[in-house]
């Protein structure tokens, strides 16, 4: 089968490294990607761990399609308890790392306690050693990976953290190949924690499947039939940033601290924009869509901006400027810090100076102050001190609560959930805070044919998505690729050898956000943290198709509600005793 049997467990403290076999039985029941790394920590890690202490863990999980041909499998899961949030968090990274070091001959790494001094970890097949890093401290994420290249091999493959990490930034991220991140949830304070300043990887082996005949020749059929598809080739020819036009008519572009679900100036920063200054593509191993772009313009390049960057960064701080959106984009992968959280702090201090209630210094389309903030923040200088605790501790500071947009402290992404209450639901129950990768209802809302407006169907299309996404990055395969239950069982069987069946993959998806849930639970989330910014309750949209629009508590309180039954969840939002003993999860 194609897991190499192998995890690799180092201590840092002690440079101590040990090989333990993969755990057959979770590898069965949740896969790889997020479901078996969940699993790991959950088993792992004491209730009530502080995130920065030594005691967490940062684990770096592959799946069975890694290093194989299986298209868009190249990314790596990334798991850990969050130090933004205190839920459980995990991050996909593309790109090559993932591949390398199932190569090296491991399906996972975990890493424990905290080095000494600065280090960075290598691996060379066999060879494990952590070594000194204090010539790569309070350098980019981006400078240290070219260093250790330079210093090491330009094969090896890098996961490196900036500025942002080291000082404990809880929106900080985790960089590899110069411009993919892990964004979300303060994983780069994690690492930063642990006084590792990077991952390094090179590996010389393989990966195996049983019928490799039999295997090439489905992955060609689906690529030919499934992947190289107008339902996917978007991601090549627009990637997300296609996204910006459909809010922008729909009325769900996030607009002046969600303020507003349209942006007057949203065809600077649209698709066609982008393709004006693309400078080259790029894909992640095993990729056939290459959904990376290349951007320059004037002096600011970047791999981006994402959709998420352009709405978040751009029209949520009233950023009409495609160049200083594009600069914010590598101030912020340099430094180390996800751009969500990035543009959404500055929306909200934005928002807070212009209301009177804290003097920021910063105003609604100011490219010049917007541009400082991300030094400011890795550094927690000036403002920076202020902006680096987040939207939810920043409101707790200074006030505005009602309007501080975020889910358990996590900030919202790029989708407005006055016009896709399914979307408020999805971020409301998402296990690591607002988040659009658990589920994307959205697409089916407000993109889509569905009343957007209605809670009709809403609980059940949301637990479906959650599933679906949970078993698919489990596995671990990118977003882009539509593909059904029913294709990933037929590859997954391939490569491991024996029968998968479409109720097999949707149970362990069901499994995997149970035991996340599980987890929060352990450290005291219930219904109370699955809410939305007063905001959506109370104000309405403006402009555009939704204008006069929100979301009514009451409407949303029945959703809720109605998700809790269809999960088998008690009123207060825990996994009841036969749900959890349906699904095979103890303690």
């Amino acid at each position: 089968m194609s897991y190499q049997g192998k995890v690799l467990r180092v201590n840092l403290a002690t440079g101590a490294h040990t090989i333990e076999p993969l755990h057959e039985k979770w590898a069965r029941d949740y896969f790889g990607g997020k479901g078996l790394g969940i699993k790991y920590l959950y088993e792992e890690l004491a209730p009530g761990v502080d995130p920065l202490s030594p005691e967490n863990k940062l684990i770096l999980m592959t799946g069975p399609f890694t290093g194989t041909v299986v298209p868009v499998s190249g990314k790596l899961g990334i798991i850990t308890k969050s130090p933004a949030t205190g839920t459980i968090l995990d991050c996909s990274i593309g790109g090559h790392f993932a591949g390398e070091l199932k190569f090296a001959g491991y399906d996972a790494v975990i890493l424990e306690g905290k080095a000494p001094a600065p280090s960075f970890l290598y691996i060379e097949d066999g060879l494990v050693e952590v070594r000194d890093a204090a010539d790569l401290w309070g350098q980019g994420a981006q400078d240290a990976e070219l260093a250790l290249r330079a210093k090491l091999s330009e094969e090896i493959k890098v996961l490196a953290i900036g500025p942002a990490g080291e000082n404990l930034v809880t929106m900080s991220c985790i960089t590899s190949e110069l411009y993919r991140q892990a964004a979300r949830g303060g994983v780069g304070a994690v690492m930063g924690s642990k006084n590792l300043k990077a991952v390094a990887v090179r590996g010389n082996g393989s990966v195996t499947v049983p019928d490799i005949h039999k295997f090439t020749a489905l992955v060609k059929d689906f690529m030919r039939t499934d992947t190289l598809t107008d339902t996917n080739l978007w991601a090549f020819t627009d990637g997300t940033p296609m996204l910006v036009d459909l809010s922008q008519n729909t009325g769900i572009l996030p607009t002046l601290n969600f303020q507003q679900g349209t942006f007057a100036a949203f065809e600077n920063i649209n698709s066609d924009s982008l393709k004006n200054v693309r400078a080259g593509k790029k894909g992640c191993l095993s990729c056939a869509l290459g959904c990376g772009n290349y951007s320059k313009t004037g002096r600011a390049s970047v791999e981006g901006p994402e959709y998420e960057t352009l709405a978040i960064g751009g029209s949520n701080c009233g950023i009409e400027d495609l160049e200083a959106i594009i600069k914010f984009n590598d101030l912020c992968d340099n430094y180390g810090i996800d751009t969500i959280s990035a543009g959404n702090v500055t929306a909200f201090a934005m928002e807070l100076t212009e209301k009177g209630i804290k003097d920021f210094g910063l105003r609604f389309g100011d490219s010049e102050g917007y541009l400082h903030v991300p030094k400011l923040i890795a550094h927690k200088d000036g403002i920076g001190a202020d902006l680096a605790l987040g939207v939810k501790k920043l409101a707790q500071k200074y006030g505005g609560s009602e309007f501080a947009m975020h889910v358990k402290g996590l900030e919202f992404p790029g989708y407005e959930p006055r016009g896709s209450w399914g979307m408020g639901l999805a971020y409301a129950t998402s296990d690591r805070g607002a988040c659009h990768m658990r589920a994307w209802p959205v697409a089916e809302e407000a993109y889509g044919e569905r009343d957007p407006f209605t809670i009709e169907g809403k609980a059940q299309l949301v637990m479906d998505l959650q599933h679906y996404n949970a078993v698919k990055f489990s596995l671990i395969l990118c977003d882009f690729w539509a593909l059904s239950l029913e294709t990933m069982a037929q590859m997954l069987s391939a490569v491991l050898g024996r029968e998968i069946r479409e109720e097999d993959l949707s149970r362990a998806g069901e499994r995997i956000v149970n035991l996340a849930r599980q987890f929060n639970v352990r450290e005291g989330f219930s219904k109370k943290e699955d809410n939305l910014p007063e905001r959506i309750f109370k104000e309405t949209l403006k402009t555009g198709a939704t204008a006069g629009k929100l979301l009514p508590r009451e409407e949303f309180e029945r959703m809720l509600k109605e998700y809790y039954e269809l999960r088998g969840w008690d009123e207060n939002g825990s996994p009841s005793a036969q749900t959890l003993a349906k699904l095979g999860i103890t303690g």
